[in-house]
């Protein structure tokens, strides 16, 4: 309380006096400002580490769906294919055996088969090939979630560090918390960067 010129501390006064300059030279009030608005920052960064791996995640099991789905209709091309091939075997089969007069017209219908057969084929290659995409674009994606939730592990040890240093006041797990948040962000830059 001041007044006319004399002014008395309360006792709090001394305290948040202290705390406002750092500790006056015990590092304990400026370590632990530093570490709470460090441990915000990596906290928020996990965050966003994690919503990445979620979606990548989300993502491969997308991609790996459509991939399924163009195996399956492949797989009905092939059917279609296999039955076309077992329509002109038997067409075949009775071109030989039919007398000379209407082998011509099994014949055509050889022919007419082989070309659908090719047309078949053609489609059930490009649907093959689609799905090898959608396969592989869900490899990839799923190796980037695998590195995001890498980042986001290493993020959420660094921050139970940053814990125990604030609990033990020990400066050496400020540094391994430093250093675990740095590998944590340099992984999440990997994802970042599809490596």
């Amino acid at each position: 309380m001041s007044g006319a010129g004399f002014h008395v501390h309360g006792p709090h006064d001394h305290e948040l006096e202290h705390a406002a300059q750092g500790g006056h030279g015990d590092n304990g009030g400026g370590m632990i400002a530093q570490i709470a608005v460090i441990t915000a920052i990596i906290a928020t960064v996990g965050a966003l580490f994690s919503y990445m791996g979620g979606a990548t995640q989300a993502n491969a099991g997308l991609y790996k769906n459509n991939a399924a789905i163009k195996k399956t209709e492949a797989s009905n091309q092939w059917n279609y294919f296999q039955s076309k091939s077992t329509k002109q075997s038997l067409a075949e089969f009775a071109r030989d055996l039919a007398p000379e007069d209407k082998k011509s017209s099994y014949q055509r219908k050889i022919d007419r088969y082989e070309t659908e057969k090719n047309e078949i084929k053609t489609v059930a290659e490009k649907l093959e090939s689609e799905a090898a995409v959608w396969d592989k674009s869900s490899d990839e994606q799923m190796h980037l979630h695998h590195r995001w939730a890498q980042a986001t592990t290493v993020l959420q040890v660094s921050i139970a560090l940053a814990a125990i240093a604030l609990l033990t006041r020990k400066k050496w797990l400020e540094y391994g918390m430093f250093a675990l948040a740095s590998l944590g962000l340099l992984i999440g830059a990997l994802a970042m960067l599809h490596i």
